[in-house]
């Protein structure tokens, strides 16, 4: 009952009907995810997530996989992926779909090698906090071929504590504005809170550097950024 995502794609594939994962937050107001957008299309994907799949190459490990739409497209132009997610009936589902799935937590991946790592839908926010993001970036780099990249996206949210006068208002006593905590629901099923993090380009940057990464942004509009990290 603590699967909100993964009920929600085998309702989906099951039935056809569209119904909201709410998404709750300590800061901000409840977001509202359809169903049916877990099973969006190349075609309806935002121009960033296309980009990012154009971008990948090689063996891609699909982090956070869900329902398999960016695993799906990137097969059918012959990529090799393999997915992984935490939900355990979105990895059944995906076996199912005849995917190679695996629940299993992305920072319990060991001795395993990949010329890309995809983290979409902001993947990268699994660091839960600005102060952990640096250690997502070193097991990410841990996973890379030689020459391999790091596929991920992210929001700068300042914009959610912007007053009219472009001044910020922010709680003094937190560690950074895009440190969130979430929790997620759909009918009976209910998440535990999580952390998530969204960060702004420039701390981003900065992270990555101390990890021996470079980062390239490649995409940028309406405050969401795609960027490619390879090791220095």
């Amino acid at each position: 009952m603590k699967d909100p995502i993964g009920k929600a794609i085998q309702e989906f594939a099951k039935t056809g009907l569209n119904k909201d994962i709410i998404v709750q937050s300590d800061i901000c107001e409840d977001d509202v995810i359809p169903s049916e957008y877990l099973f969006r299309s190349f075609e309806e994907m935002p121009r960033l997530e296309q980009i990012a799949l154009e971008k990948c190459t090689g063996k891609t490990l699909d982090v956070g996989a869900a329902a398999g739409i960016h695993a799906k497209y990137l097969i059918k132009n012959g990529i090799d992926v393999e997915c992984i997610d935490i939900s355990s009936l979105s990895i059944d589902y995906l076996k199912k779909e005849g995917l190679s799935a695996r629940c299993i937590d992305f920072f319990a991946l060991k001795d395993e090698k990949y010329d890309t790592v995809l983290m979409l839908m902001n993947g990268i926010g699994i660091s839960g906090k600005l102060s952990n993001l640096e250690n997502t970036l070193i097991q990410a780099k841990s996973l890379l071929q030689s020459g391999g990249q790091i596929i991920c996206d992210s929001s700068d949210v300042k914009f959610l504590f912007e007053d009219e006068d472009g001044g910020m208002w922010v709680d003094l006593n937190t560690e950074y504005y895009g440190n969130f905590k979430f929790t997620m629901l759909y009918d009976k099923h209910v998440s535990d809170e999580f952390e998530w993090l969204y960060v702004d380009f420039n701390s981003f940057k900065e992270k990555a550097e101390n990890v021996g990464l470079t980062i390239e942004k490649i995409y940028d509009k309406n405050d969401q950024f795609l960027v490619i990290l390879k090791e220095k």
